[in-house]
């Protein structure tokens, strides 16, 4: 009598590692081990890997690297909101998308650094799945041990030496080229942090600003930096790369500005230093020769006279400290005038600036009130006293209407 009964189902656990086991009656279901209960021994021919999960994994992984990596290579950054208070637009930086002859070369490292990792990547992860898959039908018990192989290991330790070696060359090639010293007629310029504010001093055209450094395209740009409190980070990626700004210490960035843009290459501050350290942007705006040698010749003049209520708001500003109101003039300094304080930004030519507050307000008119009225509210924990109970709205509209004349 033929035996009709049906065979068992075999379970074959793949190892101690592997938390999966085979199923023949059907071959794409993995079993998590942990459900086991008997497992028989079988030929090793009918044992089966979870190939499709694996291979679904890399898949997902390769498709997502394809979709950073464009992202980034695109070079171009929608303009994005930066709330509670910022710029009206603010240029997300992208060191894909370099704009100086210095960021150019660092851009050409970094590609060829990022091209040889992905290279090597690919070659390691693909040895090591072609030696999972190729050989995976070994059983523990009968696997070949070897050691000691003298060109295997040779092979694999020069080829990392050999790699590392070339990168290096390039990068101290890069390095030189970026740290080479600056023409004759470089524009020097000293940028000097604050909590949570840049001052920027042109020492050869005296010119005094903030959170805005105007610089002419294709000329050398010799930058000092410094700190009057804490340390700072000085970055614009589209321009230069990271420098620190430390106390009683002066680091130096070069960068040769190659594209005009329209409004502002976007800077930002990397070293922790307070509250405020997120709010403390600045702009780098690049202009042909012509049109910086405009702005500077603007930048030198003294603010003329004025009247009205523009006069009026000039004697409020002008008040010394008194009482528990402490003046404009302790902290501020304007051309001309007996306002020379050194603890603020300097506010000679404020009106001509595209913002305030260390890039946290627009440059109008009602955010200039909104500033001056509750600076506190706007950028918590700044040096900025709150005159909400020392001015009234009347000396308030007085002095922004005095403020706006100084362009």
């Amino acid at each position: 009598m033929k035996n009709t009964a049906a065979a068992p189902t075999l379970l074959v656990q793949f190892d101690a590692i592997t938390p999966f086991a085979y199923n023949p009656g059907d071959p794409g279901v993995c079993i998590p081990s942990s459900h086991l209960s008997f497992v028989p021994e079988v030929s090793l021919k009918n044992r089966y890997s979870c190939l499709w999960l694996i291979v679904s994994l890399a898949v997902v992984l390769i498709l997502v690297a394809f979709a950073v990596a464009r992202v980034l290579t695109q070079g171009s950054f929608p303009r994005l909101p930066c709330p509670p208070f910022c710029m009206v637009t603010f240029v997300t930086p992208s060191i894909y998308a370099p704009a100086s002859v210095e960021q150019v070369q660092v851009k050409h490292l970094f590609d060829f650094i990022l091209v040889s990792a992905a290279i090597t990547f690919v070659l390691v992860e693909g040895m090591l799945f072609f030696a999972v898959f190729r050989f995976r039908n070994r059983p523990p018990e009968a696997a070949m041990q070897f050691h000691g192989n003298t060109k295997l290991e040779l092979a694999w330790t020069a080829a990392p030496a050999v790699i590392l070696a070339v990168l290096l060359g390039f990068t101290l090639q890069t390095m030189g080229q970026v740290r080479a010293v600056p023409s004759a007629n470089a524009l020097n310029v000293k940028a000097i942090g604050h909590q949570w504010w840049w001052e920027f001093r042109y020492p050869d055209l005296n010119i005094i600003t903030a959170n805005e450094l105007y610089v002419p395209v294709n000329t050398d740009i010799e930058v000092s930096i410094e700190s009057n409190d804490v340390e700072h980070g000085f970055w614009v990626p589209e321009l230069f790369g990271k420098v620190d700004a430390v106390p009683g210490y002066t680091n130096r960035v070069r960068f040769t500005p190659n594209q005009i843009r329209s409004d502002y290459f976007g800077g930002q501050c990397t070293q922790f230093c307070g509250l405020e350290h997120a709010q403390m942007r600045f702009a780098v705006v690049v202009r042909s020769a012509a049109d910086f040698q405009t702005w500077a010749a603007a930048q030198q003049q003294t603010p003329g006279a004025v009247t009205g209520d523009a006069a009026a708001g000039k004697a409020i500003f002008l008040q010394p400290a008194h009482g528990s109101l402490a003046g404009c003039i302790t902290c501020h300094s304007i051309a001309g005038t007996t306002a020379a304080g050194v603890l603020a930004p300097n506010l000679t030519h404020i009106a001509s600036r595209g913002f305030i507050a260390g890039g946290v307000l627009a440059n109008t008119p009602a955010d200039l009130t909104a500033w001056i009225t509750n600076a506190q509210a706007v950028k918590p924990g700044n040096m900025m006293p709150d005159f909400h109970n020392d001015l009234t709205a009347d000396q308030v509209s007085k002095i922004v209407a005095y403020l706006e004349t100084l362009k």
